[in-house]
């Protein structure tokens, strides 16, 4: 079975064997993140015409905030229903891997 990972350095930000994969991107289960402490919401949205508006997240890790790191769709459109609040990473700034 494989897992899908996210990290910055040596910090796992996300874990699990159970995930969705849209245009390319892993899209983890709110129960992957290892501390939700470390997300916090920021003012970033986008928009999809077939998912739906965005939310994003910066990712605190002690000194260091990595701004709009991740994003999630709370309110899905209908043909995005399986990543309803599933957080995604930017890969330029997290290393996200499925082993």
């Amino acid at each position: 079975m494989s897992t899908a990972r996210a990290k910055i350095g040596d910090v796992v930000l996300a874990e699990t064997d159970v995930w969705e994969t849209v245009e390319g991107n892993v899209y983890f289960p709110p129960s992957a993140i290892k501390d939700k402490s470390s997300f916090v919401g920021t003012d970033t949205t986008t928009f999809c015409p077939w998912k739906g508006h965005a939310q994003y997240y910066t990712i605190k890790l002690g000194d260091k905030d990595v701004q709009d790191a991740a994003w999630y769709y709370p309110e899905p459109y209908e043909k995005a229903l399986n990543i309803k609040d599933h957080v995604a990473f930017y890969k330029t700034k997290v290393q996200v891997t499925v082993e």
